[in-house]
């Protein structure tokens, strides 16, 4: 009896603790009843934030604003992950914010039980060049050089800013200031084309710009910024009567008139009261060439055409006032299009002759990113690193 007694003891002992398991995960609530509060308190517990963590890092995240003690930034970091931050950029048309649809989903995920590592990585771009990056960051992380890491970091947060701002566009133009080249990628991020470009010289920087395509122009005219007009422009027109002439640049007034150069009282004009404008006429003499690309800013920066091609054959490619002249105009355009715009071959000889301009507005708004990567993958996955042509890298005198 006594053996009998203590066999239905252990029974009834274990139906109470399996009853009682049972009402505690009934109690329990659902990944996807919570609040985001509750989602992220969960996820502030150490067997889930600690892997967070140590994933964030293996993607060149620095997580020391992610480790406070007082409250787990979860979501925060959930976002760095898979959007990153703004970069070092001067000028951005409109910071779009991340999707908390998907930043949700991943939390909830992680608490369903799906691997965190797995979902980490879900939330990151999908990009080749992001997942050759990554691997060279590990590597050169277990290498120990630390300095050439963190270039590759740099250029890790770029794609994430560029997964964040791209919103699903079906085409994306990034040029590498610091490399001298053009990137054309889909929206998956597959490089499609690729071209040398000539950026700024070093006291005409490009500025990084985070923006957008609006139209491809034919045979543009070329308006002279102030400053070159002031610099460059109004001294030579000064000092040679047929300077003007010679370059095909027009003075302009007001609406659009053109003003005679003779009637201007040069001697006594300066270039400080200087009250016209200075306009270059289309054709194959035009320093933007046959093509431009206008891209929304207010620093008056676009990707053009130039009639000086053979600066491309260069390694030394920084010799603009700042815009960016590109190898492939008419394949850079139709890219943009997403159709045959225009003929490959329709800008392979440039025309003397003056065309009037012709605007093509996009039919699709196609991200433009003005990065200063110091380190970029080429297309077979090899890690390439750029010189610091602008000193920003440099210690301070």
């Amino acid at each position: 009896m006594q053996l009998f007694s203590g066999v239905t003891r252990a029974k009834y002992f274990s139906l109470i603790v399996l009853l009682s398991f049972s009402i505690f995960q009934s109690c329990k609530k659902d990944a996807g009843e919570m609040s985001r509060e509750e989602l992220s308190q969960e996820l502030s517990k150490e067997k889930y934030y600690s892997k967070m963590l140590e994933y964030a890092s293996s993607a060149g995240i620095k997580t020391d604003k992610f480790s406070s003690e007082e409250s787990a930034r979860v979501f925060a970091l959930l976002e760095e992950v898979g959007f990153g931050h703004k970069p070092a950029i001067r000028y951005i048309n409109k910071k779009v914010a991340a999707d908390t649809t998907i930043l949700r989903k991943a939390a909830e995920d992680m608490l369903n039980g799906t691997d965190v590592a797995m979902v980490m990585e879900s939330l990151e771009p999908e990009y080749p060049v992001y997942s050759n990056l990554k691997k060279h960051y590990t590597r050169l992380i277990a290498e120990n050089k630390k300095d050439s890491a963190a270039i590759v970091a740099e250029s890790l947060n770029a794609y994430r800013w560029i997964h964040r701002q791209a919103n699903g566009a079906p085409r994306i133009v990034m040029v590498n200031i610091r490399g001298a080249y053009l990137t054309g990628m889909d929206a998956t991020g597959k490089d499609l084309i690729t071209m040398r470009t000539i950026a700024g010289k070093r006291d005409t920087p490009t500025p990084t710009i985070d923006t957008y395509a609006t139209s491809i122009v034919t045979n543009p005219y070329w308006n002279v910024p102030k400053s070159i007009a002031i610099k460059e422009i109004f001294p030579k027109a000064a000092k040679d009567a047929e300077y003007l002439v010679r370059n095909k640049i027009e003075i302009i007034k007001g609406k659009g008139e053109v003003v005679d150069p003779a009637d201007i009282d040069w001697e006594t004009m300066t270039a400080a009261e200087f009250p016209y404008r200075f306009r270059q006429e289309t054709g194959g003499d035009n320093s933007l060439g046959l093509l431009k690309v206008e891209i929304k800013n207010p620093l008056a920066i676009y990707l053009h055409d130039t009639n000086a091609r053979y600066l491309f054959a260069s390694d030394q490619r920084w010799r603009s006032h700042g815009c960016v002249r590109v190898q492939r105009p008419t394949e850079l355009a139709n890219f943009m299009a997403g159709e045959q715009l225009l003929e490959n071959d329709s800008l392979a000889e440039p025309d003397t002759v003056s065309i009037p301009p012709k605007w093509h507005k996009l039919k699709k708004r196609i991200p433009v990113f003005l990065l200063y990567l110091g380190a970029d993958c080429n297309e077979n996955g090899d890690l390439l690193y750029f010189a610091d042509v602008y000193k920003r890298d440099a210690p301070s005198a």
